[in-house]
């Protein structure tokens, strides 16, 4: 793989030797800088995945980029607004059809599933299924690159909210799957769907893993000392966190909570 480029400041224009990211303009404490749009493929046929929420501008601008080059699938690594929502008017704008692991975000025949392997002019993207952030969550393996889009399932800062469609079991599961597989293959780039490429995605992944065992550790804690709400929870192991992330906090402490329950 060639050496990774990472503009100061921003993820825009990040690259591998097959895969450019075009930051979506949806900045936000959720998003981050943004949503990153990728572009995968050196030729004049590419597959681009999350086009992001519906925004013209940005949609126009990724068909720019392509230069009169074919967009063979739309891939959706899941279905939240701010991958998927520009997703139609994309398909429309190019004439390819839009994969997805959940039916509801697909247009077309074929859907996404584990194992599932896509060739773009001989360039492999092998899909990974990892629920937990959501259910319908999807990572896709560059094998040219040795690189792993994660989507949210991974972000470039900060850690992964469960959300509302996600489960915990399933997200720690899907984690220890990555790490095997960042060993395996030896991995040397995660490309998020937030926030700037990692260029050492083991030690990101047992980062994550350990981030989430030790709060796990700190809400068995706020137990024992008598929170009993998930916002009481919050103000208790979120405490140096921003209040206006809060309310996604209180997702995160149920899917904990309904993890613990299970043990």
């Amino acid at each position: 793989m060639s050496g990774l480029y990472i503009p100061v400041g921003s993820p825009d224009g990040s690259s591998t030797a097959h895969a450019r990211n075009l930051l979506a303009p949806n900045p936000g404490p959720m998003t981050l800088d943004g949503t990153n749009t990728w572009v995968i493929g050196t030729g004049r046929r590419v597959v681009v995945v999350d086009p992001g929420p519906d925004d013209e501008a940005h949609l126009q601008r990724v068909v720019k980029h392509l230069d009169g080059g074919q967009v063979t699938q739309i891939l959706l690594t899941h279905g939240h607004h701010d991958h998927s929502g520009g997703a139609r008017r994309f398909a429309e704008l190019t004439g390819a059809p839009v994969r997805a692991l959940d039916p509801q975000h697909r247009l077309g025949e074929e859907g996404l599933a584990d194992g599932d392997v896509i060739d773009v002019d001989g360039l492999e993207i092998r899909v990974y299924g990892t629920p937990g952030h959501s259910f319908d969550s999807l990572c896709f393996w560059i094998e040219a690159d040795r690189a792993m889009l994660t989507g949210d399932t991974i972000l470039g800062r900060g850690t992964t909210v469960i959300a509302h469609d996600g489960d915990l079991g399933d997200y720690l599961r899907s984690l220890d799957r990555l790490v095997r597989g960042a060993e395996a293959l030896g991995a040397r780039a995660l490309l998020p769907g937030h926030g700037p490429v990692l260029p050492d995605p083991l030690a990101v992944l047992e980062a994550y893993r350990a981030h989430r065992q030790e709060r796990l550790d700190q809400i068995r804690a706020a137990l024992r000392q008598g929170a009993r709400t998930p916002r009481e929870i919050v103000e208790i192991v979120y405490a140096e966190v921003d209040p206006s992330l809060w309310p996604a906090a209180e997702w995160s402490v149920r899917a904990q909570l309904d993890y613990l329950d299970r043990l």
